[in-house]
């Protein structure tokens, strides 16, 4: 056996900061220290007596041969994954785990995991809510259903990011608090309380306020500040104020009339709907599963 392949180890470092041009990032992706990285990378252009990367500020650029070595390097881990995959495919039946924010967990997804377990009763769903963007590898993860304007940006270049659609942004409130204020123009929501987050993104009142035309919103003192979009639909279904969500986190509300919108104004910044998972798993049949069901559901 040729005595290069002994590099196996170094080879698969060397993919890792080739793809993303840092030391620091791959190190992070590894679970080594910069130094190992380092260490490994000056041993495998030793033993290969070529000069694969070039510093260029912060970025570790990778020479003519260095671009060489990354293309028939991760060709061959791609036949290697496929054909360990092709050995340990685990069908259809078994678990997943899956993770999405405490809003989209208990507000759609968990009410209608049922109608899932019932189609496919040999799939076993862990749900673990989290508003962080979870390292799917490191905490065993085999799917993430996340929602933003930049996600694709934020999803590490190692995973698949694929967009499916995207949900309105609207003020709603309870039927009994519409009832008791008659709100017949936008201005008429500063009668009342409206429900924010603590961390603040794109979907802010602000912007909304902006977008309606709404003046002396500054001088506004009925808030109420939450953590998540789910405490404050909860609060909202009490008859607390208003508050600003997908709709769908609110759909059976709306459908079952506890629920209204009664200022028709959509927030200028519209939820966009990812699923983030490794598309080398050996999960794929049954994430796959999952993914055709959750995306006819939420696209109905």
């Amino acid at each position: 056996m040729d005595k290069r392949l002994n590099n196996l180890n170094n080879l698969r470092c060397f993919e890792s900061a080739a793809r993303h041009q840092s030391y620091s990032k791959a190190a992070i992706e590894l679970c080594l220290s910069q130094a190992a990285v380092s260490q490994k990378m000056r041993q495998l252009e030793e033993s290969l007596n070529t000069k694969l990367f070039i510093r260029q500020g912060r970025k570790m650029t990778l020479t003519e041969c260095g671009e060489k070595l990354l293309a028939v390097t991760q060709q061959a881990f791609n036949v290697l994954v496929a054909g360990l995959n092709d050995i340990q495919s685990e069908g259809i039946a078994g678990s997943l785990t899956i993770t999405s924010t405490p809003a989209f967990t208990s507000m759609w997804l968990m009410p209608k995991l049922h109608e899932f377990s019932m189609q496919y009763p040999d799939v076993k769903i862990r749900v673990a809510s989290s508003n962080r963007f979870e390292d799917l590898k490191q905490n065993q993860i085999d799917l993430a259903i996340r929602f933003g304007t930049s996600v694709d940006q934020k999803t590490s270049s190692h995973l698949i990011c694929e967009y499916f659609g995207q949900d309105e942004v609207y003020p709603v409130c309870s039927k009994k608090l519409a009832e008791e204020i008659n709100f017949e123009n936008p201005q008429d929501i500063l009668k009342t309380w409206l429900i924010r987050l603590e961390k603040q993104g794109p979907y802010n009142w602000q912007a909304w306020f902006d977008a309606a035309g709404i003046l002396g919103c500054e001088k506004h003192t009925q808030w109420t500040e939450v953590v998540s979009t789910d405490i404050g639909l909860s609060a909202v279904n009490s008859g607390h104020g208003f508050t600003l969500a997908a709709k769908s986190l609110y759909h059976e509300g709306l459908e079952s009339g506890n629920l209204v919108i009664p200022i028709k104004i959509k927030h200028p910044a519209a939820v966009k709907r990812y699923l983030v998972f490794d598309e080398n798993s050996p999960k794929k049949a049954r994430l796959q599963v999952f993914m055709d069901w959750l995306k006819r559901e939420m696209n109905a």
